[in-house]
């Protein structure tokens, strides 16, 4: 197993995680998965343990965060590039297999991305940003942003915002309640196995493993067979 992690040069704030087990690699898939959204929100969580569910299951997995303004609500991406030992860390335009979007509006920066005929999820929580608070800028609506990726031949996948169950009292972490929804909504499957993404998760938190995995579960079985 080898695992590298490095500042590319000219690059302000990312990183990129290589992760390979070729020894153990039961198939090949080629895989691109997209992420988006704002600083605060698990964006590169989820990433992170996509890859972590990979390497799992002996997917090589070439992982590359975008934190920018991460700490201030800024934009925020990562791109999972699964199946290939050595591959460039750009996926290109209309190569994405999936478009994970945390936050409406940053969903319109993942659309050109998107392969025609794959899978794009959104999940509705909106942060409205500084110029749209002082009536300077318009903010899309969910319509609106709807419109645009299925003009992208994509297949459009929501998550409400509003449905987060709650555990003890308090909402589970959005971003694993997400994971769970794209097991069950999108093609992922096909590729990583919804047990080994759920051991991932219990192992990154074995102290709240089960409020995680109670986010996990939920998210899933809300969106099973839809």
């Amino acid at each position: 197993m080898d695992v590298t992690l490095r500042l590319p040069s000219g690059r302000v704030c990312n990183t990129q995680y290589a992760v390979h087990n070729s020894q153990s690699a039961i198939r090949d898939p080629q895989f691109d998965i997209y992420l988006v959204g704002v600083g605060g929100q698990g964006v590169l969580t989820i990433g992170s343990l996509l890859a972590e569910a990979a390497l799992r299951q002996g997917i090589p997995a070439n992982y590359y965060e975008s934190k920018g303004m991460a700490q201030r609500g800024g934009f925020v991406k990562a791109q999972l590039r699964l199946g290939r030992e050595v591959v460039g860390p750009n996926i290109p335009e209309r190569g994405a297999h999936l478009v994970i979007s945390m936050e409406l509006s940053e969903s319109l920066k993942g659309v050109r991305f998107v392969k025609p005929g794959h899978d794009f999820l959104v999940f509705g929580h909106v942060w409205a940003p500084t110029a749209v608070m002082l009536g300077k800028a318009p903010y899309p609506t969910l319509g609106q942003v709807r419109e645009q990726v299925e003009a992208a031949g994509a297949r459009w996948r929501y998550v409400a915002a509003d449905v987060l169950p709650t555990y003890q009292g308090l909402p589970v972490p959005a971003n694993i309640f997400v994971l769970g929804a794209t097991m069950a909504l999108t093609g992922l499957p096909e590729v990583l196995s919804v047990d080994d993404v759920r051991e991932t998760v219990r192992e990154k938190w074995r102290r709240a493993a089960e409020r995680n995995l109670y986010a996990f579960q939920m998210g899933y079985d809300a969106y099973a067979g839809g």
